[in-house]
């Protein structure tokens, strides 16, 4: 099974994910130059090599039309970058007093902040400002080219990029977790909640870039570390405020952290949502045949390398075994039973299936199948209860056999279309992706039996 592992040593980052997956990608530069043409507003996206603790790796670097996410240093003894102050509350002044030796920051954690406040860093070496090329020490009025936008303006921007529908649904899902994160922090409705547009843009190109790569690289399971989220505290004229900040912590709900090693925040809101939609699960690198390793790189040193490493390759343990979960259904709707599915699907099911049957007191009922990964039983098993109207689920362990599988691009007169072959037992076949295939269709104004005709008579 082709498997991503993803290892948050130093936590992750939106720009240092897409770095990382970067790497694995067989034509990083053409990769770049579809980043910049995608019509993202004002977004110029460039990598270059980096090197931390003798390791070498790729920097992602944003520009939002003349400004750029920039690192200032501290004074001796102290660790600042300015992409750790990532999200303000709504109407605040706010301002950060960094003492010496109190607090490390980290570039990659300045995405967004809240509409409506006036901010100034205090760093104590005359610099006075946003690390943008210009003072935050303003009020917003004064700042009037600045743009503040909501969620709504972010899910238009999602719908006119010439990308995929996955990839729009992926990077409307993450954006949606920083989102009820934000509102949830900060108690207000996600509807209240704007993002400053230079950050927001960054956060967009991030995003977007990951959930790209992601599909083109087309793991069949993506499996990530526990996540260093550093440790220590921020403080700020309305108080002082832990690490991981609250709409990190929010997010990361459900996934193994842990700090204490490093002070300072690791874990950005924009790192930590990726993780959390893309993982199927958390744990320790898988055994593994590696095919290749990538590094994406932070902007500041520390005493580790400072980086995000991620590993792609075969793995085999998860195809001993598939747990079965089955209860019936006879008082749901429709609507709620097809919800229901999706949900499960949604959070990692394998299959989910419906089977008419009959209940006691010959009442017409549905079966409701689940098939799910050993170590994702006991979600799976909570979100039947949550979504239907079963009061218990009955499980099994079942072993399986299955075809090795790989999934390559094929350019067709029609465009690029990804194939999945399966292999083993003295078996190979192959199938083109239905997403590909309807994509095709849609564009040529052709029903799917007409693409998939015409794609046989090529071969």
């Amino acid at each position: 099974m082709k498997t991503l592992y993803i290892e948050c040593n130093m936590g992750a980052a939106g720009d240092m994910l897409m770095a990382a997956l970067l790497e694995l990608h067989p034509n990083p530069e053409a990769f770049i130059h579809k980043m910049n043409h995608l019509g993202i507003p004002n977004v110029v996206v460039t990598k270059a090599p980096a090197v931390k603790c003798g390791v070498s790796g790729t920097h992602v670097s944003v520009r939002v039309g003349n400004e750029e996410e920039e690192s200032r240093d501290l004074p001796a003894g102290h660790v600042h970058s300015d992409k750790q102050d990532e999200r303000y509350p709504h109407g605040h002044e706010h301002q950060h007093h960094h003492k010496h030796g109190e607090h490390q920051h980290t570039h990659e954690q300045d995405e967004a902040y809240f509409h409506g406040h006036e901010c100034q860093h205090e760093h104590g070496h005359g610099h006075g400002g946003y690390d943008r090329g210009h003072s935050h020490d303003h009020t917003h009025e004064a700042a009037g080219h600045h743009h503040h936008s909501g969620m709504a303006e972010i899910q238009e921007i999602l719908e006119n990029l010439p990308v995929s529908a996955k990839v729009k649904t992926d990077a409307a899902a993450v954006y949606g977790l920083i989102a009820q994160a934000e509102s949830r922090a900060h108690g207000m409705p996600v509807s209240a909640v704007h993002f400053h547009e230079v950050g927001m843009m960054d956060a967009v190109a991030d995003i977007v870039g990951v959930c790209l790569l992601i599909e083109e690289l087309n793991p069949l399971r993506i499996v990530v570390s526990p996540v260093h989220v550093g440790s220590g505290q921020v403080k700020c004229a309305h108080g002082i405020l832990p690490v991981p900040a609250p709409a990190t912590a929010h997010i990361l709900k459900d996934v193994p952290i842990y700090g204490g090693q490093v002070t300072g925040e690791l874990c950005t809101p924009t790192g930590a949502a990726l993780l959390k939609h893309f993982a199927d699960s958390f744990g320790d690198r898988p055994v593994m045949s590696t095919e290749g390793v990538g590094y994406g790189m932070g902007k500041k040193d520390f005493p580790a390398a400072n980086c995000v490493r991620v590993f792609i390759g075969q793995s085999k343990e998860e195809e001993a075994g598939v747990v079965e979960m089955v209860c019936n259904l006879d008082d749901m709707t429709g609507e709620e039973l097809g919800f229901a599915l999706e949900m499960l699907l949604e959070k990692g099911a394998l299959d989910v299936y419906l089977t008419p049957v009959q209940m006691k007191k010959n009442r017409p009922a549905e079966m409701l199948t689940c098939l799910c990964r050993p170590q994702d039983e006991e979600k799976m098993a909570a979100l039947i209860l949550k979504h239907t109207t079963t009061f218990g689920v009955r499980s099994s362990n079942w072993r399986r056999h299955t075809l090795e599988r790989a999934i390559d691009t094929v350019e067709t007169a029609n465009g690029p279309v990804r194939v999945k072959t399966g292999s083993g037992y003295g078996t190979v076949k192959s199938k083109p992706e239905y997403e590909d295939l309807a994509r095709i269709a849609r564009e040529q104004g052709c029903s799917l039996r007409q693409i998939k005709e015409s794609l046989q008579e090529k071969k």
